[in-house]
């Protein structure tokens, strides 16, 4: 009886340990995007780098979100603001407000749900499919 009581104390502990060492990554900060994926329902296909001055930015901060994009091909302002939280590796953004082009996006869609994998310095939020299969990501890298 004692052995089974000291493996659940041990069980218990290395489980509380392992939830302290999957959290210890944060959202909160400045992220420039890097790059971005196309997926085949499983597997990384395509790799679209920025180019020609494209630039995007996130500014995560107390449950709110923050970003907007440049680029010089596109005459279209995007930028958007609302709330975030992540839950069981999974981002929500609900954007209340944004560029006139943005909105147009928020009236058909009003939750926006990622796949998140963090790293410190380091996220992806990968959009999927009905299926729940990988279909895009956004690559990012932590500026602050």
């Amino acid at each position: 009886m004692k052995k089974i009581v000291g493996l659940l104390i041990i069980m218990l502990f290395l489980i509380s340990f392992t939830k302290t060492v999957d959290n210890k990554y944060s959202l909160e900060g400045t992220w420039e995007l890097v790059d971005r994926y196309n997926y085949d329902g499983i597997n990384v296909t395509d790799t679209l780098l920025n180019s020609n001055g494209y630039q995007q930015v996130k500014i995560y901060s107390k449950g709110k979100v923050m970003w907007t994009r440049y680029s010089p091909n596109d005459p279209a302002e995007w930028f958007g603001y609302g709330d975030y939280k992540v839950k069981d590796e999974v981002l929500e953004e609900r954007l209340q407000f944004g560029s006139k082009t943005m909105m147009k996006i928020r009236d058909t869609v009003e939750v926006f749900n990622f796949k998140l994998q963090l790293e410190a310095n380091y996220y992806k939020q990968i959009t999927l499919d009905d299926s729940g299969n990988p279909i895009f990501s956004e690559n990012y890298k932590r500026i602050d």
